[in-house]
């Protein structure tokens, strides 16, 4: 037997000692119903396996799956496994015009800028997405900059996963029935982060409603209905995420930068 060999051999009964040891842990810690088991003894297992490489790698070799590498310490490089890091892509939403004028109805609704407007955006959106809430101060200076030329309206698209998107939404259709839908949209939109009910009902309080009103429409679901209707409306009209905008029929997705909103408006004045 080689002196490479002997070494190997002496490595690997150490490591048979060190697995019966930490098999008699796993027992004792199981009686006593340790909580933090599972921990433990993968930092154990690590440790060892981490002694057997090392010792491998003394010896000369390493074994990887069935194949058997060896290399000289005297001048070879054992080369080590790169692991490739996994990239998350983000998809930049962009325009996607339907071709035809979609068909939502606004009776009812409180627009915001001038009523008269030739442009009209109908807004799907969720007042708990991050996405929605980056793309408020684009439609901010859409609205300033083309005032008396577009006019904005409100749909509400509530998605599942967002916990606390359904009841803002009907948050801002209670504050609609006593003239502050604008008010509230706003504030919801100021701290997604704060859209529990009891901050909705504190945001009611901070806009001067009558709170009795307003809790009772939030807590009995009084505008569940009409905010339902929205997003059946939406999804009908080819919206599946938010935000969503059309156009004088033209839908934009996503938080679109400024010239994205320009280009679709410009043309739709120039028609």
């Amino acid at each position: 037997m080689s002196e490479d060999e002997k070494h190997l051999h002496e490595h690997e009964q150490a490591f048979e000692d060190h697995e019966k040891a930490l098999y008699q842990h796993e027992k004792d810690m199981a009686g006593k119903g340790g909580g933090e088991k599972v921990v433990k003894v993968q930092g154990s297992t690590i440790l060892a396996i981490a002694f057997l490489v090392g010792a491998l790698i003394i010896s000369g070799a390493i074994l990887v799956g069935s194949n058997s590498i060896s290399a000289s310490l005297a001048g070879g490089v054992i080369a080590k496994p790169t692991i490739q890091p996994t990239v998350q892509a983000t998809v930049q939403p962009t325009a996607q015009p339907t071709g035809s004028a979609a068909q939502i109805s606004v009776a009812g609704m409180v627009a915001r800028g001038d009523a008269n407007a030739s442009v009209t955006i109908i807004e799907f959106s969720d007042y708990q997405c991050p996405y929605c809430g980056a793309v408020e101060p684009t439609i901010e200076k859409v609205m300033a900059d083309y005032a008396g030329k577009v006019k904005l309206y409100f749909k509400n698209f509530p998605l599942s996963f967002h916990e606390f998107a359904q009841k803002a939404s009907e948050a801002a259709e209670c504050a609609n029935d006593q003239g502050k839908f604008w008010e509230m949209h706003d504030k919801l939109f100021a701290d997604q982060g704060a859209l529990a009910v009891t901050d909705l009902k504190k945001y009611a309080k901070d806009l001067g409603l009558d709170t009795a009103k307003f809790n009772a429409c939030l807590d009995g679901g009084q505008k569940t209905a009409v905010v339902q209707a929205d997003f059946d409306e939406g999804s009908a009209n080819g919206v599946s995420g938010t935000p969503a905008f059309f156009i004088n029929g033209e839908l934009l997705v996503g938080a679109q930068p400024y010239s994205e909103f320009k280009t679709v408006i410009d043309a739709a004045l120039a028609g």
